[in-house]
């Protein structure tokens, strides 16, 4: 192979691997995640990286006592950022492909994640 078209090759590779990174990008703007409690008085929304966006406590909740209250935000946040984790693992698989780094992205990411 000549060098011009061994740098031919090359810039297409590279295009390709910025093409893949800006699709990830845009993807994992979406990949946030919101979680409702069982029976409704609370729902969590988080983004891609699992912080917490918003809060929204439905009457309900105001016949729980304080302690049960926060309990059950931080139970349905960490839901929240369970599916996120799910939906951002995802997105980097279809990037990363089944690769050592991958596996260092899925090693940080909370108990009870599956990709």
């Amino acid at each position: 192979m000549d060098a011009a078209q061994w740098l031919a090759d090359y810039r297409a590779r590279l295009e390709r691997a910025a093409h893949g990174a800006r699709q990830a990008q845009e993807s994992l703007r979406h990949a946030g995640a919101t979680a409702t409690s069982p029976r409704g008085e609370v729902t969590v929304s988080v983004n891609a990286g699992g912080a917490l966006e918003g809060v929204k406590l439905t009457p309900m909740a105001r016949k729980l006592e304080a302690d049960a209250l926060a309990d059950l935000i931080v139970t349905t946040a960490r839901e929240a950022q369970r599916i996120a984790a799910g939906r951002m693992a995802e997105v980097m698989a279809d990037y990363l492909g089944d690769s050592p780094a991958l596996d260092e992205v899925v090693s940080h990411l909370p108990e009870g994640v599956v990709r």
